[in-house]
């Protein structure tokens, strides 16, 4: 199976470069895989398509303020994106700049403080901050946060509060588990109202997310490595939704490849660590039985998660329909959701 598979022609103009003004005010596409049928729908509309019993699974990684700006010591500016926090006053790094610094070279940072390269870790550079407080603190008075490469504007103010889900509390990401974005408060009480159960697993999203396949056979594609945590509590949960004839619905593809890094012999269990877990077609999922998440990009591994849960012909038909209905794209965009037959 090839990448070019997975293309789709997406006018970029339905690119959604700011979140709407509510966060549950986006549209819904509904995938249901039995009747493979489409349906145009609200995202204020979820509480109908759940019932009692239902445990959705949400990330409640927290995003950093991940991205720097500094000068080399000869004076050319440099533009950090973190993909990963590794210590108290360390991290591995992309560095926008027109000359790549060497070993040993020092970036100053706004406030006189700087980052020294370690050397290099693949595409990444590692970085020691020589800053008296941690990494974490600086981050909070001078970073900006992360946006995607495809939003075309600074981050600004209001993307403090928006690119960052309203059940957040582990910090650790640069970038956000966008499906979670839709959620508000009172979308979560109404769907408590209506007996469906919350869980919760950490998955620190980095900027690897955002790499494009290079290997034209998907099968040679290396993915990035991420840090997660699928906690006992989590894996209880999932066992009483089961016995109880609950559906398991994830809010976002990173909580998918998180679950299924946590399964053993088709078994759910707990489990702390890196993963670099690649779901194309072809796989067998044990651990959900459906998924609400956001538009991916073109050939990315995202979409060929996606694929492999619903069908990749059934997906791209999704997705023409989307384009030729107007839906917003990307991390500030519009969802869909996918169902399991029944």
């Amino acid at each position: 199976m090839k990448k070019s598979d997975f293309d789709f022609r997406l006018p970029p103009e339905l690119i959604a470069q700011a979140p709407l003004p509510e966060r549950s005010a986006s549209r819904l596409l509904l995938l249901d895989t039995q009747a493979q049928a489409l349906q145009d729908r609200m995202f204020r509309e979820l509480p109908t398509l759940l019932r009692a019993g239902d445990l959705m699974i949400f990330n409640d990684t927290r995003v950093l303020p991940a991205r720097l700006y500094g000068r080399k010591e000869s004076g050319g500016a440099v533009e950090i994106l973190l993909e990963r926090v590794t210590g108290a006053h360390e991290a591995t790094a992309q560095l926008g700049v027109s000359k790549k610094p060497k070993e040993g070279g020092r970036i100053e940072l706004a406030d006189g403080s700087h980052a020294v390269v370690l050397g290099r870790d693949g595409q990444f550079f590692r970085l020691r901050f020589e800053s008296p407080e941690p990494l974490e603190r600086l981050l909070r008075r001078l970073g900006e946060m992360p946006l995607p490469p495809y939003i075309e504007r600074h981050a600004d103010a209001s993307d403090l509060e928006r690119y960052q889900t309203v059940f957040a509390r582990e910090p650790g990401a640069v970038a956000a588990p966008t499906a979670g974005l839709h959620f508000d408060e009172a979308m979560l009480a109404q769907l408590r109202e209506l007996g469906v159960d919350f869980g919760y697993v950490t998955l620190h999203v980095g900027a690897g997310t955002f790499q494009p396949v290079r290997a034209e056979e998907i099968k040679d594609h290396q993915m990035h490595r991420e840090w997660l945590n699928v906690g006992a509590g989590l894996v209880e949960q999932v066992r009483r939704a089961r016995a109880r004839g609950g559906r398991v619905i994830a809010v976002g593809t990173t909580v998918v490849r998180a679950l299924e890094s946590a399964c053993r012999d088709g078994e759910l269990r707990p489990f702390a660590g890196e993963t670099q877990i690649f779901i194309f077609p072809g796989y067998k999922f044990s651990s959900i039985d459906g998924l609400i998440t956001n538009f991916h990009l073109p050939q990315s591994t995202l979409l060929m998660l996606v694929s492999a849960l619903a069908g990749r012909e059934f997906v791209l038909q999704a997705y023409r329909h989307a384009v030729a209905q107007r839906y917003r794209f990307f991390s500030y965009g519009d969802a869909m959701m996918i169902l399991p037959p029944g």
